[in-house]
């Protein structure tokens, strides 16, 4: 059941991975698509700038280390580091619509491309996938966990007696051979007279 569930977490993860790496080449506030913004655009008072940027220096930059990251986590088997990753996602878009909002005034959603666009659900969708598959994936089991399991019980060594089980071993008075009903008797029974009178033998 574990293998099945780190399975499926890990189809959901990369499901994610695929859906933040994609959204800086998708528009994410008319026609701007997430590359063109700067990184730095974000963490300013006055909120994102109309300046270009390139891809090393655009969101495209902690896109990809996030999704680096949840990879890493995925050969670690770690739940911990792809919901870390999920939570910065959804992080960097908000900051990114507050940021925005800020520059505009307002933010806004049109039916013909305008306002808030296909990249911004695409990176939203991309970090609440990778919030799934944390929830998903069993994680790895801690080694103080195996620490403090009770260790199984020893197996009886080849040959052994156990007639009460498979863990019991023979007793005292347990004859590892033979059981007593199928012993001889070291002497025939004694012959026990019957309980009345035998009669007198005929002298005719």
């Amino acid at each position: 059941m574990a293998t099945l569930r780190n399975a499926i977490g890990s189809l959901v993860a990369l499901a994610g991975v695929v859906a933040i790496l994609w959204s800086p080449f998708r528009p994410w506030y008319g026609d701007r698509r997430g590359k063109d913004y700067l990184v730095v655009d974000l963490f300013r008072a006055d909120g994102v700038t109309g300046d270009h940027a390139r891809l090393v220096s655009s969101l495209f930059a902690p896109m990809l280390i996030t999704a680096l990251v949840t990879l890493m986590g995925l050969v670690l088997r770690s739940r911990l580091l792809v919901g870390l990753t999920g939570l910065v996602v959804l992080g960097l878009t908000v900051l990114w619509a507050f940021r925005q909002g800020q520059a505009a005034g307002s933010l806004t959603v049109g039916a013909r491309g305008e306002g808030l666009n296909t990249g911004v659900a695409t990176a939203a969708a991309g970090g609440a996938v990778l919030l799934l598959a944390a929830v998903v994936m069993p994680g790895r089991r801690s080694r103080h966990a195996d620490a403090f399991a009770p260790e199984p019980a020893p197996e009886p060594p080849p040959g052994a007696y156990d007639p009460y089980g498979p863990y019991s071993a023979p007793g005292p008075y347990d004859d590892p051979q033979e059981p007593y009903d199928t012993q001889p008797l070291p002497y025939p029974p004694p012959a026990t007279p019957p309980p009345w009178p035998s009669p007198p033998p005929d002298t005719r």
